[in-house]
């Protein structure tokens, strides 16, 4: 658990939760960051719904409790009066590791096979509670968006020696989260980054697979993993719909408010808009760019067998003209082999070399026709 109280100008990490129930114990232009595990979260819950009801008046709704806790949930958005919850999902390890059990008992899903690019393709839910006064997120158990977040608030937001601000009010507004849905957008920001980052790999892989499905000099055998691209492909396209739809949902219930009557509240309210538009913006960008890959990987299918099937009409059309060549040779050999007592030639003493000749001479025609005919021409 990592507790994080976040004003405009400094940001502190507090080591517990049970100080900040005190009244006044976070200060009043202020709010909290509370960045849990599922398994934290399951065991501190009554804490944390304690802590949420002295600074918010409320606590979460027990169905909510129990999507932030659902580790196969979808992204998805849903909301009340006094907070908002968002479910979205990132990309697990790389390695496989920190793989969470899925929700009653079951064992926990085994490592996706094939290259190391794919067995990236594998994600587990973020959910966000976004009160007036807090944000509650709960993560996998790396944690490791919410470390790497934590590290870039603290260092945007960690005072110099003498006990300063380490930038001006101004400057360092602009670098700390302003409320808990700016730093909320931040975060899936965060999150959203590894999925650009991901489909360069993957780029390159299929691309590395298309170079050898298009040269018809190659044997491809890797079918099984192409296969595997191709569906996580089409998971990865159904996990940025289900993004989409729930930034898409976050976006409709913001201009669904009443519009703030002060300058600073007002303009609070644009910069979240554009941060959400700007998210929203990201997320098809990854879903334009997968179903350019899917595209190109049943194109790729397309031009390998449309390949093999032009170098087998060249190996058929070769064949053809052998045949077609010899055909006359085979002829004029089984006109001599017939069992005939006078045939012509066959009782002369150069009748063999006659008939020798005159096959040489059919073959050379043949092919020479055959070559001005361009059947025996090579396909580049």
């Amino acid at each position: 658990m990592r507790i994080f109280e976040i004003n405009r100008s400094q940001v502190s990490e507090h080591s517990a939760l049970t100080p900040l129930t005190v009244p006044g114990a976070c200060g009043a232009g202020g709010y909290l960051w509370i960045s849990l595990t599922r398994e934290e979260f399951r065991t501190s819950l009554a804490e944390v719904q304690q802590i949420l009801q002295t600074l918010c008046l409320t606590q979460l709704v027990d169905l909510h409790v129990a999507d932030l806790l659902n580790d196969q949930l979808p992204s998805h958005y849903d909301y009340t009066s006094q907070y908002d919850v968002l479910v979205f999902r990132r990309l697990a390890n790389g390695n496989g590791q920190g793989q969470e059990a899925p929700a009653g008992g079951a064992a926990p899903r085994l490592p996706r096979s094939g290259p190391p690019v794919l067995r990236r393709v594998d994600t587990r839910p973020v959910g966000f509670a976004a009160f007036d006064r807090v944000l509650l997120s709960v993560h996998p158990e790396d944690g490791a968006v919410r470390d790497a977040f934590a590290a870039r608030l603290l260092a945007a937001g960690s005072p110099d020696d003498r006990g300063a601000p380490a930038l001006d009010v101004r400057a360092t507004s602009s670098r700390v989260p302003a409320s808990p849905s700016d730093l909320m957008l931040r975060v899936i920001n965060q999150i959203v980054d590894g999925y650009l980052d991901l489909r360069r790999e993957l780029t390159k892989q299929l691309d590395h697979w298309q170079t050898e499905l298009i040269d018809p000099r190659s044997r491809f055998t890797n079918w099984g993993a192409l296969m595997e691209a191709r569906q996580s492909l089409h998971h990865l396209d159904e996990i940025c719909e289900d993004q989409r739809a729930a930034m898409q949902d976050w976006i409709d219930s913001l201009e669904t408010l009443p519009v703030p009557k002060g300058e600073t509240e007002r303009r609070e309210r644009e910069l979240i808009m554009i941060r959400s538009r700007d998210v929203l913006e990201h997320i098809e960008r990854v879903v334009h760019h997968v179903h350019r890959l899917e595209q190109n990987a049943e194109t790729a299918v397309q031009m390998h067998f449309s390949v093999q099937g032009h170098r087998a009409n060249d190996i058929m059309r070769v064949l053809t003209v052998l045949t077609a060549v010899f055909l006359p040779l085979n002829l004029i050999a089984g006109i001599f082999g017939m069992n005939f007592e006078f045939i012509p030639l066959v009782h002369k003493a150069d009748g063999f070399w006659i008939a020798m000749t005159s096959m040489l001479v059919i073959a050379v025609l043949l092919v020479l026709i055959f070559w001005r005919k361009r059947y025996l021409a090579r396909t580049r």
